[in-house]
């Protein structure tokens, strides 16, 4: 008998579920999908640990996942293998069944995950999907984008004040350049004209001590 997911009424919905998998046997669900219709979905695989006495995450665990279009002779439409947590998703390219299979591995060297019999055996597999409209399913990745958007605006934003504050620093500095060279020109003019008139004076007063020192020989 086949396994049922019971996701799909009406709109947009999303369950989460656990279940147990044998080894690498691979546990599959069917679930009649409407065309067009985008399914999310997000799993975690938990291998037992003796230490914390609990199901844990496991580095050495990993996923296969596959879907497969029931009604199209088992076309395969996701073929995927992931680490022990993970993301799928697919879009129903026509109405009908669809088979969605979940194999998992382990290298973590105890035998007991082969076996769900066996003590605290098997690997734990936690399944959320969401089955709907991708308007309504992507609305928190949406939200995200726009949440980027508005903090790339921002930083535009800021990035345009930096640069009309380094224009106007530019601006206040060609100014000064520009009074500071002004200054210096109006110095050096001054200097050459005090320059001149120092020497028209020294001229005038050599030429009258020399008519002075004249007038007194002959005297």
């Amino acid at each position: 008998m086949r396994a049922i997911l019971p996701f799909l009424c009406l709109g947009t919905l999303a369950k989460a579920l656990y279940f147990y998998i044998d080894g690498t046997t691979p546990k599959c669900f069917f679930e009649e999908l409407p065309k067009d219709t985008l399914v999310v979905g997000h799993y975690t695989a938990e291998e037992w640990d003796d230490q914390r006495q609990a199901w844990w995450k496991h580095d050495g665990i990993s996923i296969y996942i596959s879907v497969d279009e029931v009604f199209d002779s088992e076309h395969r439409v996701v073929s995927q293998r992931g680490a022990g947590a993970g993301k799928f998703t697919f879009t129903a390219a026509e109405a009908g069944d669809h088979k969605i299979c979940f194999t998992p591995s382990s290298n973590s060297g105890r035998s007991n995950w082969l076996s769900v019999s066996s003590p605290n055996g098997g690997i734990r597999l936690t399944l959320d999907m969401a089955i709907g409209e991708s308007s309504a399913i992507e609305s928190s990745d949406k939200d995200k984008l726009q949440d980027l958007a508005t903090r790339v605006k921002d930083l535009n934003n800021r990035l345009q004040d930096i640069r009309r504050e380094q224009v106007f620093q530019r601006e206040r500095e060609a100014e000064f350049r520009d009074q500071s060279e002004s200054t210096n020109a109006r110095v050096v003019r001054w200097i050459m004209i005090q320059l001149t008139v120092l020497g028209i004076t020294c001229a005038w007063q050599l030429s009258h001590l020399r008519s002075f020192f004249i007038k007194q020989k002959l005297t």
